[in-house]
């Protein structure tokens, strides 16, 4: 006498069916056409980077690494995808990676962020999802990056100049300068250390050499900034 089909026993056929080996979507054309869309992606991510990036030190080799990484994420996306079984060998193996690179500006956290959800969109086979949400992405990137080359670059000024001057030295840099916040000022015996926090637009290199014709102004050093004015 057979026994009854139970609920329990349809489950366990079916979850034993999901970690069984499948391969019929990874053909080579879909491989092929995988990475090749995830490049395409990268690489837009990367000149978009490239474009929008408003630090001192642009790193050519972590922008690089945008578009690796949104392909290496699309191969490990197809594999869990393709077999189920994988997916604990993957957290298993991944876990015991540890990155100590330190990522010093928070949209750099972002790209990577942008390259890996990438990478799991085409991984996963949603093409279009991924292809609208990175042209959107970009356009918004583009839109806020216009908006803030308009509004001026943040600059650090250090003016070393004489105490008996120093009306001379204010006035000249307001003239100059509209709007400016005041970091530091350090007095020694050989005169007045000023730093101040500034904003200026287009290429305002001059603004040293302009100062150096005030009396009394030893030297004069500009210095880019990536903090916002308060």
């Amino acid at each position: 006498m057979n026994n009854p089909t139970t609920f329990s026993d349809v489950f366990k056929d079916k979850f034993l069916q999901g970690f069984s080996l499948s391969t019929q979507n990874l053909t080579l054309p879909n491989i092929l056409i995988s990475l090749g869309i995830a490049f395409a992606l990268g690489l837009l991510i990367y000149f978009i980077y490239k474009k929008t990036y408003r630090g001192v030190l642009y790193s050519h080799s972590f922008n690089l690494s945008l578009i690796m990484l949104s392909m290496v994420t699309t191969l490990i996306i197809m594999c869990i995808s393709s077999a189920p079984a994988l997916s604990l060998g993957m957290v298993g193996a991944l876990s015991i990676v540890r990155f100590r690179t330190a990522v010093k500006d928070p949209m750099d956290t972002v790209y990577m962020f942008w390259a890996i959800a990438v990478g799991i969109t085409v991984g996963a086979n949603f093409l279009l999802f991924s292809i609208i949400g990175t042209l959107v992405i970009a356009a918004i990137l583009l839109a806020l990056s216009f908006v803030g080359n308009n509004m001026g670059h943040n600059y650090l000024l250090v003016v070393h100049y004489d105490e008996r001057y120093s009306k001379e030295v204010t006035g000249a840099v307001n003239k100059m300068v509209q709007r400016y916040k005041l970091k530091s000022k350090t007095a020694t015996r050989n005169g007045i250390e000023m730093t101040l926090e500034l904003r200026l637009q287009g290429n305002r290199s001059n603004l040293v050499d302009n100062l150096l014709n005030v009396p009394g102004v030893q030297d004069a050093t500009l210095v880019a900034f990536q903090n916002e004015i308060a």
